[in-house]
């Protein structure tokens, strides 16, 4: 068994052992209180049990890092377009579908599997194992931009930024019909149908469950019974654009959940054989968690999106 990798420091700041600890670190504070658990940090030369200990400034400490245990999914030598990849972090383009994560009925061919090949001896473990950190997902038939983390303190620091809403997303789409008006604001809470609980609804202003979702769209080509919209998103709920677009009473198309294809259409999808929605994340911006660098991506539509959107162009 290969020997725990040596952290050691000193504390910068002051107050609980497990905050302060992880600002130090880099690790995240759930990786340290796992740690303090399992009698693999030291303060001062002595072993701590407490993540709640009080410390001060200057205090030296040692950490046990086990190594990261290898997940589960097998790695798999699928192609992926790498728009950028440093040591802790990677965005790539994903294809229209690809699965993100294995699950029930896709236990491999995933992004998450083609990942674990790409990053062979290069990712040093979320929350002790050795696993690419998806911090964000987008559906399986949905092509696009994805940022993923390889390192504890680049999890940690996306999942802040996706938590407070600083990520800048924006998405491509085409609906059905034409927004009247051509541009505006969707706002209602997202959560399961009380109807299909395999689907997503936007709830009553008075509900009490789901989440709060805003959606900024915006017309940018008007189509044949159709436009190609584009999507700015405040939150990121599950299916929030197609829920969202659906509701106004534009679903995607081709969305086979949540709209149904105009009948003038249907011959030019079948022609194309396009069968999932016409959905693309198309720029993610977000701040570098390690180096804080400002950084923006763009990703071009792609060719079954272009060849959609020029059958059906007015």
């Amino acid at each position: 068994m290969a020997s725990p990798e040596i952290i050691s420091g000193s504390l910068a700041t002051t107050g609980r052992l497990d905050k302060a600890l992880a600002e130090a670190s880099g690790l995240s504070r759930e990786r340290v209180k796992g740690l303090i658990a399992d009698g693999a940090v030291e303060l001062d030369g002595k072993v701590v049990a407490s993540g709640s200990t009080k410390v001060g400034a200057g205090a030296r400490y040692n950490i046990a890092l086990p190594p990261p245990e290898p997940l589960a999914a097998e790695p798999q030598d699928i192609p992926l377009e790498i728009m950028f990849e440093d040591a802790d972090l990677l965005v790539v383009n994903k294809p229209a579908g690809m699965v993100v994560h294995p699950a029930a009925g896709n236990p491999d061919g995933t992004l998450v599997n083609a990942l674990l090949h790409h990053c062979a001896g290069r990712l040093s473990g979320i929350n002790g194992v050795a696993r690419p950190g998806i911090v964000h997902r987008i559906d399986k038939d949905t092509s696009g931009l994805l940022v993923v983390a390889k390192s504890d303190a680049a999890h940690e620091g996306l999942a802040k930024q996706f938590a407070d809403h600083s990520i800048a997303r924006r998405y491509l789409a085409v609906c059905t019909g034409h927004p009247n008006p051509a541009a505006g604001t969707v706002s209602g809470r997202i959560g399961r149908s009380e109807k299909d609980r395999k689907k997503m609804a936007v709830l009553p202003d008075d509900a009490t469950r789901g989440k709060h979702a805003v959606t900024h769209y915006k017309t940018k080509q008007r189509l044949d019974h159709a436009a190609l919209i584009e999507c700015r998103l405040e939150t990121g709920r599950t299916h929030q654009v197609r829920v969202h677009c659906a509701s106004i009473g534009h679903p995607l198309l081709g969305d086979p959940v949540y709209g149904r294809t105009p009948k003038p259409l249907r011959a030019t999808l079948q022609q194309l054989q396009f069968a999932r929605q016409a959905l693309h994340a198309a720029s993610l911006g977000f701040i570098h968690p390690i180096s804080g660098e400002s950084l923006d991506f763009r990703a071009e539509l792609p060719r079954d999106m272009r060849e959609l959107i020029d059958e059906t162009a007015r």
